[in-house]
């Protein structure tokens, strides 16, 4: 693998001096400068050019320096290769968990799904839920993660290059402040959100949530949608600050604890279950297979 002198080399370039490096890397500068020096003589090149104006990186050290990150990131991935590997032998099925994408329903089903494949356990991997994560998990399940329990439909999976099979289909319901007025009632009926302000996805995430705009647009006028981007934390503190409704399912009531989700009198609802890339290995495959039959019998 990689020395890890080649890291020093990148800190003490990033940051142009000796000391810098050393306060980012929580050592002293002498053990910096003796790491840099015993890597050029190790390497028989000169990667600094020192002088009072401080340091730059010789030709050398500039070459070293495009190729460096490179190397360090090829073998951290060699790393996870091998890890992976490792967690396939041992039948490990790694879930993804974030506020928006819970883990409990299959923690909950586990003792029913262990009947099926006594020899698969789980490792639950948190992850933040944000747009640039959710992509890249998704796209890579399989990778690092090997499936993730949340709402989707054939648009999202073919937006996000996975597969999914539907567990049950979730009612939406609405989430407010606990202070909003609304937070008073158990149970809304549709023209209570009349005057109200109810965020929604944009057009092309969902077509349950297009289905649900385009009612609302031709029959509810007197509801104000405004569109937002992606479901996460901020989502829900923005409707909690700014006094909006929140479209949610009943499996997010736990998300914000200054919100109240409330069932309302309407006909909407979206698939929800799991996520799971498209050519699954035969370990995850067998696990499928026993979620399946599991969930046909609920």
């Amino acid at each position: 693998m990689y020395k890890p002198q080649l890291e020093t080399f990148i800190k003490v370039a990033d940051a142009g001096s000796f000391n810098k490096a050393a306060e980012n890397s929580y050592i002293t500068p002498t053990a910096v400068i003796k790491q840099i020096n015993l890597f050029e003589d190790e390497i028989g090149v000169k990667l600094f050019n020192r002088n009072h104006r401080g340091l730059s990186l010789t030709a050398a050290g500039q070459s070293l320096y495009k190729d460096a990150k490179y190397i360090i990131e090829y073998s951290k991935d060699a790393v996870q290769r091998a890890k992976n590997v490792t967690i396939e032998e041992s039948c490990i099925v790694r879930i993804g968990t974030s506020p928006m994408t819970p883990a409990q329903l299959l923690t909950n089903l586990w003792p029913r799904i262990h009947k099926y494949c006594s020899d698969i356990s789980f490792q639950l991997v948190p992850f933040e839920n944000t747009p640039e994560n959710a992509r890249e998990i998704l796209k890579n399940l399989g990778d690092k993660i090997d499936v993730v329990a949340g709402i989707f439909d054939e648009t999202m999976l073919k937006l996000r290059e996975c597969a999914g099979f539907e567990i049950s289909k979730e009612q939406i319901c609405c989430a407010v402040s606990i202070s909003h007025p609304l937070a008073e009632k158990e149970r809304l009926k549709i023209t209570d959100l009349y005057g109200e302000h109810l965020m929604i996805m944009h057009r092309g995430w969902s077509r349950y949530m297009d289905e649900i705009r385009d009612d609302l647009t031709a029959h509810h006028q007197q509801i104000m949608l405004e569109t937002f981007d992606f479901y996460n934390v901020e989502a829900f503190n923005r409707c909690e600050r700014e006094k909006k409704v929140l479209p949610v399912i009943g499996k997010w009531s736990c998300i914000h604890p200054m919100m109240k989700v409330i069932p309302v009198e309407w006909d909407y609802s979206i698939p929800f279950g799991i996520l799971y890339p498209p050519v699954p290995s035969p370990m995850l495959t067998r696990f499928l297979d026993a979620v399946r039959q599991v969930t046909d019998k609920l």
